[in-house]
């Protein structure tokens, strides 16, 4: 499996134009421009969960997964206006995985493991896929709601790119996906 990272929520609706600049924002405040990137939105449809990752040259393979250990502006500024919590992960499957969770605008928690300080003597394979959910990605799995492996999957699944140089008509984000989010339509969006 390859590295990667991203922020994960609980779907919640929101103005796409409004997600636009507040993933402007909090890219210029992680040192990052503008140009030439894109915020992909991928959904997990059936637990309502969603990724949010930067389509850019600097989150890309293992250096790139790696940048998210460091680049929280994000999380932090959705988490002020949802009402939910938004965890940033960092899976890097040769060195480590880290989950920080942030609402309100602030981090209220979050873990690190370096797979070198763990001891791999376990009995069986079995016994080692326990020890795995107990590790930053397996417990926030479970707090979501999900299988590690689904949520090390998410990825993979069929995701939306908001290119943020392109001007959209404000429209709510669950028009991405109308597919997979049949009957949630009737949320409000958070425009702001």
């Amino acid at each position: 499996m390859e590295a990667h990272g991203g922020y994960l929520c609980r779907f919640e609706d929101v103005d796409v134009t409004w997600l636009q600049r507040v993933a402007c924002s909090a890219l210029e405040e992680d040192g990052q421009t503008t140009d030439d990137v894109g915020l992909q939105v991928t959904l997990l449809g059936g637990p309502g969960l969603v990724r949010f990752a930067w389509d850019a040259p600097f989150t890309y393979g293992r250096k790139g997964a790696r940048w998210y250990l460091s680049h929280h502006a994000l999380a932090r500024r959705l988490s002020e206006h949802l009402k939910t919590a938004l965890h940033v992960y960092v899976f890097d499957p040769d060195e480590l995985e880290q989950v920080m969770a942030y609402g309100n605008g602030r981090r209220v928690g979050g873990e690190l493991v370096r797979y070198v300080d763990f001891d791999f003597d376990c009995e069986d394979e079995a016994a080692f896929e326990r020890v795995k959910d107990k590790w930053p990605i397996g417990h926030l799995a479970r707090v979501l709601g999900v299988p590690r492996e689904e949520l090390l999957r998410f990825p993979r699944q069929a995701t939306a790119l908001i290119d943020l140089q392109r001007a959209y008509a404000p429209q709510p984000l669950w028009r991405l996906f109308p597919e997979s989010l049949k009957g949630r339509s009737g949320q409000r969006a958070i425009a702001s």
